[in-house]
């Protein structure tokens, strides 16, 4: 792991874009924290969200920086609006859905770094269908669950 001994930051709207699974911009990477950590925005339209599933490797912390969400983890399920955070220990179930009118916008924190280069890859590698979509996953230790390639079967 490299060294993290000087600060990271990102200015107000500066990043990445990557729009694998719609727009996210990659705000600070694992490469600029030693692998500490990496933080992205989500924006996510009326009504959707991802499918169940787990982080293997990754805890997650998610703020709602627009809008009012539903989140699902285990057993749990709570409703945060503009705010509100909620932390997702790494192996657990969960999912999340915009719930409100309008596109709604995350801050999402991985604590160690790298899945925030999920995105980037959906969107250069274009899997083709959902095996293909679960192998990728796969590579950063992601699980839908079921898996998507189950779910179309």
């Amino acid at each position: 792991m490299e060294s993290f001994d000087r600060a990271a930051w990102s200015a107000a709207g500066a990043g990445r874009r990557a729009m694998g699974f719609g727009p996210h911009l990659i705000r600070i990477t694992a490469a600029e924290t030693g692998g500490r950590l990496g933080v992205f925005e989500a924006e996510v339209p009326p009504g959707e969200g991802p499918p169940p599933h787990v982080h293997e490797k990754e805890d997650e912390i998610l703020q709602v920086a627009e809008g009012r969400f539903a989140f699902w983890c285990g057993s749990d399920h709570v409703e945060l609006e503009v705010g509100g955070v909620l932390v997702v220990p790494r192996g657990a179930v969960h999912r999340f859905q915009n719930v409100g009118t309008s596109t709604g916008r995350l801050l999402c924190m991985v604590t160690p770094g790298g899945f925030e280069g999920f995105f980037a890859a959906v969107e250069s590698e274009a899997p083709a269908g959902p095996a293909e979509i679960d192998a990728l996953a796969a590579r950063f230790k992601l699980r839908f669950v079921p898996a998507l390639a189950a779910q179309v079967a």
